[in-house]
């Protein structure tokens, strides 16, 4: 009866107990259609237009089959029986297949009036060591590299930078003071009673117990007040609450996200404020409040869908551990995330390098998309933060996403409505380029919506070749109020994409555009003059354009030799160069024009790279003539 860990929303990582989960309907936050949820949380052995009876504080209870490794609610398979008695459990499937397979039950304990610790038999059973302060003794033997990582100024940190730093959004950052940032905050003094009355002291909080990583159900706020105003010795456990989702409360009031956020936020800018605020499903996950005790540790983690985040300390302080995003990084964590690995071993010893940062009171730090870190709380730190998506990462963000999919987590741990929202985004960039078919973005905007565009040609795809369970996830996932024909607005935003980075095409003008410097979607438009022969042709050229990486090119020159024939020399008016252009030297020759020599060199180019899908290989050759008639 394993755990499993997952991943969580903010900055930091939540972990749902395999065996016993709960979610309430308000920490769910509406964040998922109720079909979704509905597939995410059956089993096998649920009877359909059945539902759970569970109050809100009640957590779901699951066991895992030894033999299939195929988890169950132990509702539906447990016959009444007490659940902590169990030791081997198989399910009736696996029994019939081979009927030597028994389930046993633990030895009973033996009764005694001294106190004893309680025990976490799902995390022994796992081989998890129940020590909460286990993290913080295994840090100390572990070898990390100082931070490297820029400090900016608040003012520094605009669009500006990101369009025209080629290193900005792609490492953290860290902002000592506020000044600058165009971000509000509470008072530093703002206490967790201050939090419990502005957000209600009867809302349920998710609390993750820290020795296990999994979640401790039943708390509301109020309960997690007087728990943090505990000393510190009279805590009986080290708790963190990394997931309060504050968004339409008195609290939210005080809070304005930096600047830098709000301008590229998709939610902020694509999702329409006519379906956002009460009432509408839309993602929240800008603004989250997070409390942890002294010792507390969150594990490793990437936070979901490669969302950035912005992490501001109002008091206390956090070491940030990370792991850069580098391929050979990220499958690391795959293979490591989700697994006994997970429990086993330290993720640091996977991977090439770990960097610490260290945050103190006043500190804002930004961490780009798809960086592995974990967190550890040195003492009681109250933060408050938040999840975007943005148009300058969104390879990344696919490959956490494909990630995420790998490794089984569970929907209500991915980021709220993530393909809706890439709908909006993309019917928003194409209704510009309709609008503007001489767009002229930065080549790493163009390079990051063009793969937006090919995941939802994929997309389409499945629509139009799934099957039927495929195809109706799908479209659940459309906007229908603003994506009328989802396959069309895909391939379209590909192909206008595609011209508006200098591809040919006989449908648009290839005509240069007028230079300008203004700003379409706050992203500045950039184009050289073109000169000479190549504007005559109408071929565009990108100032910062950089052309796809080959992994391998290989080059052969080989001369032909020489050869003699009788050809007449090229000819005078407009008309000349007509019977060149067919290049059959027979058809052009007599025996009466003069001899010509004519020199022939080859030249064969190959290119080859890897692709998501296999290889792709490019053969180019080419054949130089020079003609010359030396007797006039």
């Amino acid at each position: 009866m394993a755990q499993k860990k997952k991943q969580g929303a903010k900055g930091e990582e939540t972990s749902d107990p395999a065996m016993s989960r709960s979610i309430s309907p308000e920490q769910q936050n509406s964040q998922e259609d109720p079909a979704s949820q509905q597939r995410d949380e059956t089993c096998p052995a649920c009877i359909e237009g059945q539902t759970s009876d569970l109050n809100s504080f009640e957590k779901e209870r699951w066991i895992r089959c030894d033999a299939c490794k195929v988890w169950y609610h132990w509702r539906c398979v447990g016959k009444g029986e007490d659940i902590e008695s169990i030791d081997k459990w198989y399910c009736e499937k696996c029994i019939e297949e081979k009927p030597s397979r028994t389930i046993t039950r633990k030895a009973p304990a033996r009764k005694s009036n001294r106190k004893r610790t309680q025990r976490d038999y799902a995390s022994l059973d796992s081989g998890v060591i129940f020590d909460p302060v286990r993290w913080y003794q295994m840090l100390q033997d572990k070898p990390t590299k100082g931070d490297p990582f820029k400090r900016m100024q608040g003012s520094d940190v605009k669009l500006s930078w990101v369009e025209e730093d080629e290193t900005a959004m792609r490492e953290p950052i860290v902002i000592e003071e506020p000044d600058g940032l165009g971000m509000k905050m509470p008072q530093s003094d703002l206490s967790v009673d201050d939090v419990a009355e502005l957000v209600g002291e009867d809302t349920p909080v998710e609390v993750i117990d820290v020795a296990t990583q999994s979640t401790s159900p039943g708390w509301t706020l109020q309960k997690w007040a007087e728990y943090m105003e505990l000393e510190p010795e009279k805590r009986d456990k080290i708790l963190n609450v990394i997931s309060l989702e504050i968004s339409s409360t008195k609290l939210s009031d005080m809070i304005l996200p930096p600047r830098i956020v709000r301008e590229l936020d998709w939610v902020e800018n694509f999702w329409p404020s006519t379906r956002k605020g009460k009432g509408h499903s839309y993602p929240k996950v800008q603004l989250y409040c997070l409390m942890g005790v002294a010792k507390a540790w969150t594990d490793w983690h990437i936070d979901f869908a490669g969302s950035s985040v912005y992490y501001h300390i109002l008091h206390g302080s956090k070491v940030f551990y990370f792991i850069r995003p580098t391929q050979a990084n990220l499958a690391a964590y795959e293979r490591w995330s989700g697994t006994e690995l997970q429990y086993q071993s330290w993720l640091g010893d996977m991977v090439d390098e770990v960097f610490k940062v260290e945050l103190k009171q006043g500190n804002t730090m930004i961490i780009p998309s798809g960086w592995i870190h974990a967190v550890y709380t040195p003492v009681d730190t109250m933060v408050f933060g938040g999840n975007f998506l943005h148009s300058y990462s969104v390879p990344t963000q696919l490959r956490v996403r494909n990630i995420e999919i790998a490794t089984s987590v569970p929907k209500k741990f991915r980021f709220p409505m993530f393909s809706k929202l890439c709908w909006y985004v993309a019917d928003k960039y194409l209704r510009d380029l309709k609008a503007r078919p001489d767009q002229d973005y930065l080549p790493r905007l163009s390079q990051s919506i063009m793969a937006l565009a090919e995941f939802l040609v994929s997309e389409a795809r499945i629509m139009e070749h799934g099957s039927d369970a495929a195809k109706k996830e799908v479209r659940e996932q459309i906007p229908s109020d603003r994506v009328k024909d989802a396959p069309v607005v895909a391939r379209e935003l590909r192909w206008r994409l595609k011209l508006a980075m200098g591809a040919a095409s006989d449908d648009e003008s290839t005509k240069k555009p007028e230079k300008t410097n203004g700003h379409v979607n706050g992203m500045k438009r950039r184009r050289v003059e073109s000169e000479g022969l190549e504007e005559s042709v109408g071929v565009q050229r990108f100032r910062n354009f950089k052309p796809r990486v080959w992994d391998r090119e290989g080059r052969k020159e080989e001369d032909l030799g020489t050869e003699t024939v009788k050809v007449a020399r090229p000819g005078v008016g407009d008309g000349w160069s007509d019977v060149w252009m067919d290049g059959d030297d027979k058809m052009m020759g007599s025996p009466e024009d003069a001899e010509a020599q004519i020199s022939r060199q080859r030249t064969v180019v190959v290119k080859i790279r890897k692709t998501n899908k296999g290889l792709e290989r490019q053969r180019i050759e080419r054949t130089a003539e020079q003609w010359e008639w030396p007797g006039e």
